[in-house]
Parts: structure tokens; sequence; C-alpha cells
């Protein structure tokens, strides 16, 4: 058995008494190891893959293995197992049936915005991995390139003891993180909802607008519903008005 982390996986195989060796296969090594275990398939013995909280070369190694294996004339079969993407989509409550998976954003806070900035029109659920330590930023740029008012689901620590999941919009998720110091520790797996076609623009002015007039006077929510929605001065003052006039 090829594990990323094999006290991680002895412990599995231990409560469930199943004997076997183990060899570790993670970022750092992957490559050196790949040669023993296609000398294991070539004697006709039985190689099995797994990763930790999550499922192999998905965002977590096993990618080259996999592409060894098959280029040796091996059969691979995929076992379905955790998976922190599918696992954070399927509680996120979004309702648009596609989804564009971006893995984990770029280091470098000048090429993390620029790859959020081209997805920022992208009209379907944006899915990002993220580590803790860059957390608070990629969450920054997130509420500034994409807007305050776009609806995020923070799930931290999929399927492990500690896992936790938080509904919000951008413009309160650090807040929210900043609230309690153990909800930056851990894995992070980012769902942000999809840009608003032109058919849901005035409704979705219209939310951010009876949002911002209940908190601040009229003239400020019309500027920062504007910056946020990118939708005219002009216009919105008009629904303002009318929002008022309802209230």
């Amino acid at each position: 058995m090829a594990a990323e982390d094999t006290r991680v996986t002895a412990r599995l195989l231990g409560h469930y008494q199943i004997a076997t060796t183990l060899t570790a296969l993670h970022a750092h090594n992957e490559k050196g190891v790949i040669p023993h275990l296609l000398r294991l398939l070539a004697q006709g013995k039985s190689v099995a893959l797994v990763s930790d909280a999550g499922t192999p070369a998905i965002s977590d190694p096993g990618a080259q293995l996999v592409a060894a294996a098959r280029a040796a004339g091996h059969r691979v079969i995929p076992v379905p197992g955790a998976s922190a993407l599918t696992a954070a989509l399927s509680a996120a409550g979004f309702s648009d049936p596609r989804f564009l998976f971006q893995g984990f954003l770029p280091q470098r806070a000048g090429e993390r915005r620029r790859v959020i900035e081209a997805l920022r029109t992208v009209r379907c659920a944006l899915v990002f991995y993220e580590a803790p330590h860059r957390i608070d930023a990629a969450l920054a740029d997130l509420c500034e390139l994409l807007g305050a008012a776009r609806r995020i689901v923070i799930a931290r620590e999929l399927t492990k003891l500690f896992e936790t999941m938080h509904a919000c919009t951008l413009g309160e998720a650090r807040q929210w993180l900043a609230a309690d110091a153990n909800r930056t520790r851990g894995e992070f797996v980012l769902v942000v909802e999809g840009a608003a076609g032109a058919d849901d623009e005035p409704d979705r002015a219209r939310r951010v607008l009876e949002v911002l007039l209940a908190e601040v006077p009229l003239k400020q929510a019309v500027a920062l519903a504007a910056r946020i929605t990118g939708a005219k001065k002009n216009v919105l003052y008009a629904l303002a008005l009318e929002i008022k006039k309802e209230a």
C-alpha cells in the first residue's frame, strides 16, 4: 500500500486488523518511489494508493504514479473515498449544477489576484483549496475582487475531527475567521457563488441595498452598493428611494 502519511494509514489499518506493507508516497518523494511500486505490479501484486482526508491526484499526491502505472500497461481502478472538493460542494447549498475547481491559489499576491480577477465573471460556483497561513490574504483578495456581497461557504478540516462549515458573504468572511484563533487552523475549501447574470443583477442590487440601508445613510449605501455590484449610481439611487418608500 502506498500512503501519503504512513502513520495515519497505519492507524486505520490497525483498527480494521489489516496487515500489509506500507510505502510512503507524498509530494516530495513520489517520483523516486514509482519504480519500486511498478516492480511490485510487474510481479503480479496489487498496490493500493491512499491519501489523507482527500482523494489521490486531486490536489493530493498520486497523479504521477497513476500515469506511470497506466503507461506500463497496468490497470488503474478508482475506489471512491473522502474528497474535500465533493464534500464541500454537497453541503454548500448552491443550486448551480456547474462548478469550476481552481485548486490552490498562487502563493504570490500578484499572481493570486490575477487568477481571481480572471474568474470574476464566471457564472458558476468557484471552488478553491487554501492553506491556513494564506487563508486571510485569500479571503481579502476574493472580497475585494469579486465583491463583498458574494456568498461563500468556508469549509475547514473536512472529514476530520474538527470539521467546520460556515456560510456568509465575502464581506463577512474575514471577521468570522478572526473571531476565533482555531478557525485559522487546518486545511480549507472555499466555495464561492458564481457571478450574477444580467437577469440577476436587479435582484442582487436590491438585496445589497436592503442590507446597507438598514445600517448606513442612503447616500453612503448607494456608494457602497455601486462598488459592490458595479451598477450605476443613478440607477441604485432610484432603487434605494423605492426601497425606502416601500419600507
